[in-house]
């Protein structure tokens, strides 16, 4: 039985809204203008849902002024999507255009900011890139002296932090569709089975409970335990002792969830279920800790607290889980050097994770939303002891 799905898409009140917030924050920083060029922002401010982002052949643009509506300035191949969004001024080009992909169209909007010695805000910092030629962006910036640049990051980053009602809906609905997929792994798991098997056959799984997508589906099997965990599946088929990991991102209507489970196959050995139990507890105080005004910082330490008990090499994965919506991976980080306060209506993963054994690993994984005072699961929370297929 599919699970029940939200309305797709948004109104137009919530583009306004995060349109609102972003130049009420502008303005306390004294930018004119951002200009977004990457898939996450342009979808937030606008709406535009395309996978046409996976060709790099064409650049994308769209303007967030200090006051009023979003420009979008896009190849004419988006326009009628475009045309769709709550934008009234779509400006575009034939594309792709080598000698002028864009490059005049942004002059042409920029050039009165420029003039007037403006601050133009564009992403520069961890997380972002350019999604343009650096040729083209030297020739624009060559094309407008007196502008100013100065850094965006925060301001964007911040915004999509913290999600919306309607957000944390389908966030909610795509964690469900991934639980319920996991769930249904004892079902057709089974010794022998090839691992490129077991990752086809989830995806169906996933598929068929009402995702749209399974575009993030890695683990691993071995004997006693998994050293890798980013790997595509092999050919090797499952083997009593071995243990089981799949991380699954599944979208929804553009959002993702992203948690693993792990499973042994035909029996464990005593090392995996201490490993296991280490870390469904290292996760549950994760949760506990993630309350609004708390860092993350806090919640790696509240982590690393009980991983202690088993490996105390100190979190080298570099973080112990992040933010989560239109990406698998979102700011902020559960690590050291993340000082980000905890808000209400944050989506987090809690991914506490360890080594063990001669070589081993284990990660766990669960997805999270914050409310006032605490954090509630938007995933099924995985069984307390090492599950035995």
């Amino acid at each position: 039985m599919l699970l029940e799905a939200p309305v797709r898409g948004f109104p137009d009140a919530e583009f306004l809204a995060r349109t609102k917030s972003a130049q009420n924050q502008m303005a306390q920083q004294g930018l004119d203008g951002i200009l977004l060029m990457t898939e996450p922002e342009v979808r937030y401010f606008t709406g535009f849902h395309t996978l046409f982002w996976q060709s790099p052949t064409r650049p994308w643009f769209v303007f967030v002024p200090a006051e009023g509506k979003p420009i979008a300035l896009i190849p004419e191949i988006g326009a009628a999507l475009m045309r769709k969004s709550w934008l009234d001024d779509i400006r575009t080009w034939s594309a792709p255009a080598p000698k002028d992909d864009g490059v005049s169209l942004l002059i042409d909007l920029l050039t009165p900011l420029a003039s007037n010695a403006a601050n133009l805000g564009v992403m520069k910092g961890h997380e972002t890139s350019l999604r343009m030629p650096l040729g083209d962006w030297e020739r624009l910036i060559a094309a407008l002296p007196g502008l100013q640049i100065s850094d965006a990051t925060k301001l964007v980053q911040g915004l999509r932090m913290v999600k919306s009602a309607a957000e944390i809906e389908k966030l909610g609905f795509i964690c469900s569709v991934g639980s319920a997929a996991f769930s249904k792994v004892p079902e057709f798991v089974k010794e022998g089975m090839p691992l490129e098997s077991v990752f086809r056959e989830f995806r169906q799984t996933a598929i068929g409970q009402g995702a749209d997508d399974a575009p993030y589906v890695v683990g691993a099997a071995d004997q006693g335990g998994y050293a890798d965990v980013i790997s595509p599946p092999s050919q090797r088929p499952l083997k009593q002792g071995d243990v089981l990991m799949m991380d699954t991102g599944c979208t929804w209507d553009g959002y993702f969830c992203d948690f693993d489970r792990n499973w042994a196959i035909g029996q464990a050995t005593d090392e995996a279920r201490l490993a296991y139990h280490v870390l469904w507890r290292a996760t549950q105080a994760g949760i506990d800790a993630a309350r609004p005004g708390n860092t993350c910082r806090d919640l790696f330490n509240a982590m690393s607290a009980v991983i202690a008990e088993l490996d105390d090499s100190g979190g080298d994965i570099g973080r112990l889980g992040h933010g989560l919506g239109m990406q698998l991976t979102e700011q902020p980080s559960h690590a050291v050097f993340d000082e980000t306060e905890l808000k209400e209506n944050m989506v987090l993963t809690i991914e506490p994770s360890l080594t063990y054994g001669r070589g081993h690993m284990m990660v766990h994984e669960e997805n999270i939303v914050l409310g006032k005072a605490s954090a509630r699961l938007l995933t099924q929370r995985a069984a307390e002891e090492l599950p035995i297929i």
